[in-house]
């Protein structure tokens, strides 16, 4: 796994996780019962545990997501790429303009004192022109960088309306009082995960 794929999953996972620490207030007609009575009966409480890693992973849209912003951000990186190596190598040629320049100078080389000002005007206005294209590479890499933000927070409020919406529709009838992720949870309990049935819904009302 590459460093930004690492930096994408790592940023719509945060999203997710906000999302699966989720409070119910339970439906008024569902039936209330004491957690010590439920526990005592052997049943499971009302909380369910979602795994974000696999929502990140199956969820077509969290995919589509990653990809999206993996996409946009090799783009940018080789439009930088481009445009950093192209000034680089004009930058290789003044110098080499400039040193050659100070030869012919110490060597009185040049035919006049008239040829000698031009060529320097000539340099100083190559100069006054990196030092303008720099700068437009820097706002460029600004532009791009705030464009990727820009991108990363719309898909990242996407996916958390996405499924929040279907969370609290899944649970209009207040089975749940508390929804996990379970990076929350410091041991797993069989009978809480609802995982996979969560992602199946995700996928079916997505793919609509």
């Amino acid at each position: 796994m590459n460093k930004i794929t690492i930096i994408v999953e790592s940023i719509l996972a945060a999203a997710v996780v906000a999302l699966f620490v989720l409070f119910f207030t339970a439906n008024p007609q569902a039936k209330k019962a004491d957690s010590q009575e439920i526990i005592a009966s052997g049943e499971l409480l009302p909380i369910a545990v979602i795994n974000t890693d696999s929502i990140l992973k199956h969820y077509t849209l969290a995919v589509e997501a990653s990809e999206k912003l993996m996409s946009s951000y090799e783009e940018s990186t080789v439009k930088l790429d481009t445009k950093a190596k192209s000034l680089q190598k004009e930058a290789e040629t003044f110098q080499k303009d400039v040193m050659d320049f100070q030869r012919k100078l110490e060597a009185n080389a040049f035919l006049s004192r008239e040829r000698a000002e031009s060529e320097q005007a000539r340099l100083q206005k190559k100069e006054q022109q990196l030092m303008a294209k720099q700068q437009d590479l820097e706002n460029l890499r600004q532009k791009l960088s705030a464009d990727f933000m820009n991108e990363q927070a719309a898909l990242t409020q996407q996916l958390q309306d996405s499924v929040q919406a279907y969370l609290r529709e899944f649970n209009a009838d207040g089975r749940y009082h508390l929804v996990l992720n379970d990076a929350v949870l410091m041991n797993k309990v069989a009978g809480y995960d609802i995982t996979d049935e969560v992602i199946e819904a995700l996928n079916a009302r997505y793919n609509k």
